[in-house]
């Protein structure tokens, strides 16, 4: 019996077969992590490219919406701003930009005060995150500074001009953990100058109103 046992135990210690399941076995959870982890670094990438190209086709779009012949300076509606926003709620898809976040467009016109500086004319925005205000001023408190925008990257408005700022602001969901994510929000920006005349002296700031359209007020 004693032979039999020992016989047993240097089989089983020579036995080999179960060695690559166990191996697996304790790797498993790492994998699974680092996979997970890939998949979700892979899917914040791609949300913030997309939120990104939002704010810039919106800054693009709004720097050439507005109606009139090539001899008149043209002029634009609250109509015409509500289109643009609900162009982009249409571009985020299943993002669900105006669920989960909040747009806000900035016109930037020549200041009143000093006319080398900028101010912010009128601001529309739309979004249930409205807790997020603008973090780069608002028509208040944007009457006579040198630009608009993160420091050492400011815009300003051109002599008899307009410049469009846009601000975008996503509350980032999860594929998996948001703990997986470096960030769980993120704020992209873009402008772009009107390249048209633009009537800034009619309607209200600028803007005409228009029967039945509600100003998307910030």
């Amino acid at each position: 019996m004693t032979r039999r046992l020992t016989s047993f135990a240097h089989r089983l210690r020579r036995d080999r077969s179960g060695v690559a399941l166990l191996e697996f076995a304790f790797s498993l959870p790492l994998l699974l992590l680092l996979s997970l982890t890939g998949a979700e670094l892979t899917n914040y990438i791609i949300t913030r490219m997309r939120i990104s190209q939002i704010a810039l086709h919106l800054a693009d779009n709004a720097a050439r919406i507005g109606s009139g012949s090539q001899l008149q300076a043209k002029q634009i509606t609250e109509a015409d701003i509500n289109d643009l926003l609900t162009g982009a709620g249409l571009q985020s898809g299943e993002l669900a930009l105006f669920t989960n976040g909040r747009v806000i467009i900035s016109s930037v016109e020549p200041s009143t005060v000093n006319t080398a500086n900028s101010r912010i004319r009128w601001q529309r925005c739309r979004g249930a995150k409205t807790s997020h205000a603008s973090t780069y001023g608002t028509v208040a408190n944007s009457t006579n500074v040198t630009g608009i925008g993160p420091t050492g990257r400011q815009v300003a408005a051109p002599a008899s001009g307009v410049t469009m700022f846009v601000e975008v602001y996503y509350e980032y969901q999860p594929l998996v953990k948001t703990s997986l994510a470096p960030t769980t929000d993120m704020t992209e920006i873009a402008s772009m100058m009107v390249r048209d005349r633009r009537d800034t002296t009619g309607g209200t700031n600028g803007v005409y109103q228009v029967t039945g359209v509600t100003a998307s007020g910030c």
